[in-house]
């Protein structure tokens, strides 16, 4: 069990560094980020800090919004997926920004492209851990048992509120942030199976080392 334990720990980790990896470049291509990160640039133009920052402090909000509508205790341990990936953003976007800056027409939609493919892996990776949930993830569900929704039209609703409140703040909306939107969760299912295989293969040759 402990095993198995440390394993989803290591996907938790190389997940969230894969899916913030993509998220950097689609920040970075100018076209547009998904919703949520929309929302983290918007925030960082407006007042400041980082983007990762920022991920850290609407992370903790979501997790106290959630708790209040549940009417439940905080899932204060929910804030270490948010803590990780907004170092992981910072440390992205400090390594690819001068690297890929500035883009041609060409090149933005070659850093968009291949951010959400990251983000779909990194997504697909960190949930075969279950080791801490997300705090996107879970207002995505409070919203589903609130309303009766499906978790498609609540993650839909939750996406629209987040682009209003980043369009306000000047966020980083554009043709990206739709694509983001559409392809992720198809990305996310598209890759799932090779990660679970990956992950049961890589258990087995440990076990068999083990014996």
């Amino acid at each position: 069990m402990k095993r198995l334990n440390r394993d989803g720990f290591h996907f938790y980790v190389a997940g969230i560094l894969i899916l913030t990896f993509g998220i950097a470049l689609t920040i970075l291509s100018k076209l547009g980020a998904s919703p949520f990160d929309a929302l983290l640039v918007g925030l960082h133009r407006t007042f400041g800090l980082t983007v990762g920052s920022w991920e850290i402090v609407v992370g903790l909000t979501m997790i106290l919004c959630n708790a209040l509508a549940q009417k439940s205790k905080p899932e204060f341990y929910a804030l270490l997926t948010s803590l990780i990936t907004g170092i992981g953003i910072d440390f992205w976007l400090f390594v690819l920004s001068n690297w890929i800056n500035p883009l041609t027409m060409l090149g933005q939609s070659f850093a968009l492209g291949l951010g959400i493919v990251f983000t779909g892996i990194g997504v697909a990776t960190y949930l075969q851990s279950k080791f801490a949930p997300n705090p996107l993830d879970r207002s995505m569900l409070v919203v589903s048992n609130l309303t009766g929704l499906k978790m498609a039209y609540s993650r839909a609703l939750i996406s629209i509120v987040l682009v209003i409140i980043a369009f306000f703040f000047d966020g980083a909306i554009g043709v990206g942030t739709l694509i983001n939107a559409l392809i992720t969760g198809v990305l996310i299912n598209f890759f799932m199976p090779y990660i679970v295989s990956f992950r049961n293969k890589a258990i087995k040759r440990k076990e068999k080392l083990a014996c």
